[in-house]
């Protein structure tokens, strides 16, 4: 069996990761877009943890055969052969499965909603909320990859508002994330928020440079994996910039808030 690395790139919409130079990644295979089954970060992460990846949203197929279809392809990406969709009843739990095959799970994640609290966090061996909701590269200096075959399932808020890397001078709305600044005001104090058009541009270019950035750290952990190494790298959901009159995502029905990258490969 070999080691698999999982990388969620929280929020990032596929036209923005197509938009970005990613040398390293494009090492793994051509990157497709596919659709989330959720356009919010828990429920999205709860199909991840049941062994679901995006979709392709294939047409005059039945539903199930899609889904036992997409479980079985976890042989392919183990390398154990005797994986079956019977194997992840009743839990649907993707971690659980592994582990009972022999992988030390570890998930390390960016966003507060994925705390060590929640049922995603269940049938992991080990599991850590980062200090910072950026900090990919404070990873990749934990990571290790031992005889032991380990699945990593790694959630990245770097592509995620407020999208700031270091200090940026970005437009943002205050709070956590801006999902706080107004919680605890009534309708009629809350206010309106918003970004200009200007503003809007200025933060779709800069999810396209986090991606590029993440791009580059991911090239560091190849580094340090043995070849055999099986990659995932998608996204959670998408991302609004102002279409429609729409930004974020969340309780937002638009196909930018479903449309993801995905690519998946082993280095030659």
């Amino acid at each position: 069996m070999n080691h698999i690395v999982f990388i969620v790139m929280d929020s990032c919409r596929y036209d923005s990761f197509m938009a970005a130079k990613t040398p390293n990644i494009d090492r793994l295979a051509p990157a497709s877009k596919r659709y989330s089954y959720a356009s919010w970060t828990a429920p999205s992460h709860h199909a991840f943890a049941m062994g679901l990846l995006p979709h392709t949203s294939p047409k005059e197929v039945f539903a199930s055969e899609v889904y036992k279809d997409e479980f079985a392809q976890w042989r392919e990406r183990t390398g154990y052969a005797d994986i079956a969709f019977k194997e992840f009843l009743p839990d649907l739990s993707l971690p659980k499965v592994l582990r009972n095959i022999g992988y030390r799970t570890v998930a390390k994640v960016s966003m507060p909603v994925l705390n060590k609290n929640t049922l995603i966090a269940r049938d992991f061996d080990d599991y850590k909320l980062m200090k910072n909701h950026n900090d990919f590269a404070g990873m990749i200096d934990e990571m290790e990859f031992p005889d032991e075959p380990h699945y990593y399932f790694l959630n990245l808020g770097e592509t995620h508002y407020p999208y700031m890397l270091t200090g940026d001078n970005l437009p943002h709305i205050s709070g956590l994330h801006g999902a706080l600044k107004t919680m605890d005001e009534s309708p009629a104090t809350a206010g309106k928020q918003g970004f200009d058009p200007g503003q809007m541009e200025m933060l779709r270019l800069q999810q396209i440079k986090c991606v590029e950035y993440i791009d580059g750290q991911i090239g560091r952990l190849m580094e340090m994996t043995p070849p055999n190494t099986h990659f995932i790298v998608t996204a959670d959901h998408g991302e609004l910039f102002g279409e429609d009159g729409y930004f974020g995502h969340g309780p937002i029905m638009h196909e930018k808030c479903f449309e993801v990258p995905f690519v998946e490969g082993r280095l030659a």
